[in-house]
């Protein structure tokens, strides 16, 4: 495909289905079947699963910070360009339409805005973003330039998590004041009780001062980009370490509420929080909780009513759940309603109580059903039709669940401000809002 088709006028079309307002540029229908040329940038880990989602289109550009990693890309796609620093992947913008974002997440908010001022479509693993600041811009960004864009939310394309939405929102269960949402996960600052459970645990619990030699393959300054400066060490890197420290990513909330949240956010149509209040384990400095819960309340939206919205991760699980009240699954979704229950996880669904639904007559599709995630976004890119987990979407979304964090770390609750993006009651939190960046860094 060529590069006209991120240069040419734009018009905006609005999803109903549960989707925001999003925009993508018109496409004439002989462009439908010609490929995307594609940049990935990360090419490793999230990277390679990426690339393999979109390797269907024209692969013409690979970066990553790992020499090895961009080795192995590289010897699929001998043709393609190959980078260390996505800087200098825009110094060739002419040569591609689209960006793949699969970096570490505090590197995300950079890539990602790269994309959009040089008007490409842009897929971005989740979270979108390594903060709530971040997540606004990279929103509001995507608002003006208008390209396709998705955050890497696969559940979302599925069919469980668009029948789930479908039930929710054609009142299955009635009006919903209650949702929970947990997550048996628990990376992070391990607790005893959290160490028996999980074979991944994080012994470290301050950062390294010592150096340790840097791996060959590995450019560490690039790797570290706009965060702290620190010398190298391996609590941080090879594999997702580096999601367990505040400085890079923000542990389980971020990453896995991405997922989580994702069905509760859609289908019952939130957006900015009028609360936050986290519990847990004393915040320690550096390091994400393994375990914490956090309640999120939330106003009426048209005929909607106020609902509360707790997440829970590690050991800490629901009332209903601890009582046996409902199935035992290690990870789900509770929709609590007037009617009943609905509850979800990634590939199942069960309407509460049973016999109350035994002979409960499902409503007709309303949301279109996708072959794929990717598939979804690369069809937009093409045809000017816009995802489902489009950024006016998925940055909402990141900002609420930064915002359970930022809770938790300050350490009450929070009264929140989206207009001036800013906890009223809590300056403290401004400094989890939005941080400095290293010298030569900036948004």
């Amino acid at each position: 495909m060529s590069h006209r088709m991120t240069r040419r006028t734009f018009s905006k079309t609005i999803f109903t289905a549960g989707a925001a307002l999003a925009a993508s540029p018109v496409v004439r229908s002989d462009e439908k079947n010609e490929k995307l040329n594609i940049a990935m940038i990360g090419s490793g880990g999230r990277g390679g699963a990426n690339l393999k989602g979109v390797e269907s289109q024209n692969i013409v550009a690979l970066c990553d910070v790992n020499a090895k990693a961009l080795d192995q890309a590289g010897a699929k796609y001998p043709n393609a360009k190959r980078y260390s620093d996505f800087r200098k992947v825009f110094d060739d913008a002419k040569d591609f339409d689209a960006v793949v974002v699969s970096t570490c997440e505090h590197t995300h908010a950079f890539a990602t805005m790269l994309a959009l001022q040089h008007g490409k479509h842009v897929y971005c693993e989740k979270p979108l973003t390594h903060n709530i600041w971040e997540a606004r811009k990279i929103r509001e960004a995507a608002a003006k330039t208008k390209v396709a864009t998705q955050m890497g939310i696969q559940m979302h394309a599925t069919d469980n998590y668009r029948r789930a939405v479908e039930l929710v929102q054609s009142g299955a269960i009635g009006p919903v004041r209650e949702a929970h949402v947990w997550v048996s996960r628990a990376w992070g600052l391990q607790s005893a009780e959290d160490a028996k459970r999980n074979k991944d645990i994080v012994s470290v619990t301050e950062r390294p001062a010592e150096a340790m030699p840097v791996p060959p393959e590995l450019n560490w300054d690039l790797w570290l980009g706009p965060a702290p400066d620190r010398p190298f060490n391996s609590v941080y890197f090879p594999g997702p370490k580096w999601y367990r420290w505040w400085d890079f990513g923000n542990g389980t909330m971020s990453d896995l509420g991405s997922h989580r949240n994702d069905l509760p956010f859609w289908a019952l149509k939130l957006q900015a929080p009028l609360t936050i209040e986290a519990f847990g384990p004393p915040a320690h400095k550096e390091i994400a909780p393994a375990s914490m819960r956090a309640v999120y309340t939330y106003g009426a939206r048209g005929e909607m009513p106020p609902v509360t919205l707790t997440w829970y991760q590690g050991t800490e699980k629901p009332a209903l759940w601890l009582e046996k009240k409902i199935p035992q699954w290690g990870d789900g979704v509770l929709f609590v309603g007037d009617k009943g229950m609905l509850m979800v996880d990634y590939g199942k669904q069960a309407l509460l109580p049973e016999k109350d639904f035994a002979s409960f007559k499902y409503p007709d599709p309303t949301i279109p059903r996708t072959a794929s995630h990717y598939a979804e976004w690369i069809d937009a890119c093409k045809s000017g039709q816009p995802t489902l987990a489009n950024f006016e979407y998925s940055g909402w979304l990141t900002e609420a669940n930064h915002l359970g964090n930022v809770a938790y770390r300050v350490g009450k609750k929070l009264e929140w401000d989206p207009a001036a993006l800013r906890a009223t009651n809590a300056p403290e939190a401004d400094k989890f809002i939005h941080r400095e960046y290293r010298p030569g860094w900036s948004l």
